[in-house]
């Protein structure tokens, strides 16, 4: 989790944003809690940086849509380590 994008929330408001599934929830938590976010913060609920959601991949090798994600993240990277369930194929993606 970007750290840098939970400053100036509460620890009760990071917690939940901790605890939503998908950019869509993270959208909904601020309109219900009157959190402006900064464009930085907006941009990275657009591209999935705010939350450990897991973006629709399909597998490049047989194109299906039965992919299993994992979220990772180190002091350097974050990226996504896909799975596809139909042919087996693993490859990772930066978050």
């Amino acid at each position: 989790m970007r750290e840098d994008l939970l400053k100036g929330l509460t620890d009760e408001q990071i917690a939940k944003v901790k605890a939503c599934k998908n950019q869509e929830e993270v959208l909904k938590l601020a309109k219900e809690q009157g959190i402006e976010l900064t464009s930085e913060q907006l941009a990275a609920v657009s591209g999935g940086g705010l939350c450990r959601s897991t973006p629709s991949f399909t597998c490049p090798k047989c194109g299906s849509s039965k992919v299993k994600s994992k979220y990772y993240e180190n002091s350097i990277n974050t990226w996504y380590g896909n799975d596809c369930q139909e042919c087996g194929f693993h490859w990772n993606v930066d978050a």
